[in-house]
């Protein structure tokens, strides 16, 4: 990456300066009109990037269809300010002869649940199959992904990655070895019907053993590009990052959010299997913009729940998605998810 006091033209966000000979920092107004400048010099490049493939489903949001890691390569240094998104945490499940099954409904490594007062459970992956050759497979996976996200950050940008319990550690550690700082992880606590089982064909024998707990938690992890400025403060007049966006004025962002599993409301628009609801991730995408202004990327759109989330709030947000299929499913759920109302948690647990 270049210096930042020289970054070339074309590099994404231009660097903010204070006053010169070290005076008094930039006025409110004056910092955040710079800082749209620089929102809006990045969010032209980043649509130029696999423009072929590149549609905008609402105002201020892009969706390309396109191999992450592809595009990432061909992005500029310091050309986003944050990252949201929900990865296939185990790579097996989405190789396209499981991915084929799933959506057929026959399963592959894909655990298909059984149907409950007539509501169809939605698939989820088998974490437990995966072998060591997956696990190191996806060690790999997860380190390329966070050297291209370090680069192509601004500094003291954040991301926020879906994980799960049982693989949390090896993703989280990638990022971290990326040269992330971890900053904590945010905990969804989510009632599923992941866990819980008795064990296979002896569920009679064996009626008061669980194999696993049943999920009601899901990790997010929360990382940091390292600031290049002294403080938060200064780093947030350069860049428009550093720090979380506050609830309000009265409370800070926090790392738990209760969160009910994803509706059918939201699954009529988006049958992605691995939907997340708008409530939970309109907080978690708000937060990653302390001052709102900056560009959010989500390399894995899936169903557009981090895209929807970043229109809803006004925010611009480009994304990427593999599978034709769910990138034209997700172009047209975008402006309908954004739309919605969100509401309160409710008891009922139910799948995602």
């Amino acid at each position: 990456m270049p210096p930042l006091d020289v970054m070339p033209p074309g590099s994404g966000f231009a660097p903010l300066r204070g006053a010169p000979g070290g005076g008094s920092p930039p006025s409110e107004d004056k910092v955040a009109g710079r800082l749209r400048l620089a929102e809006a010099d990045s969010w032209q490049l980043l649509r130029k990037l696999s423009a072929a493939s590149t549609v905008e489903p609402c105002q201020g949001v892009a969706l390309a269809t396109a191999d992450a890691f592809h595009w990432l390569a061909s992005a500029p240094d310091a050309c986003l300010s944050a990252c949201v998104t929900d990865p296939p945490y185990g790579l097996i499940e989405y190789e396209q002869k499981d991915h084929a099954k799933m959506k057929i409904g026959r399963g592959g490594v894909w655990r298909i649940p059984p149907s409950f007062d007539g509501a169809e459970r939605a698939p989820v992956p088998r974490f437990t199959v995966l072998t060591a050759l997956d696990r190191k497979r996806l060690n790999h996976f997860f380190r390329v992904l966070a050297g291209h996200i370090f680069r192509t950050l601004v500094p003291g940008g954040h991301v926020i990655i879906a994980s799960n319990p049982l693989l949390s550690t090896n993703t989280f550690a990638c990022f971290e070895q990326a040269g992330f700082e971890k900053r904590g992880e945010i905990i969804r606590l989510v009632q599923t019907l992941r866990g819980g089982d008795r064990p296979k064909g002896a569920e009679s024998e064996f009626g008061d053993v669980t194999v696993m707990p049943r999920a009601c938690w899901e990790p997010w992890g929360l990382f940091r590009k390292p600031i290049s400025e002294k403080t938060v403060s200064a780093n947030l007049r350069r860049w428009g990052t550093g720090g979380l966006r506050r609830l309000s004025a009265g409370e800070p962002f926090r790392d738990v959010i209760e969160s009910a599993p994803t509706g059918p409301r939201e699954r009529a628009i988006s049958p992605h299997p691995s939907l997340k609801p708008q409530r939970f991730m309109r907080q978690i995408v708000r937060a990653v913009l302390p001052l709102g202004i900056g560009v959010v990327f989500d390399p894995f759109t899936g169903g557009g729940s981090t895209l929807a989330a970043s229109a809803h709030l006004g925010y611009k947000a480009i994304g990427t998605e593999l599978d034709q299929d769910y990138a034209k499913a997700a172009s047209r759920a975008i402006p309908l998810l954004r739309d919605l109302q969100s509401h309160p948690p409710s008891k009922r647990a139910a799948s995602e």
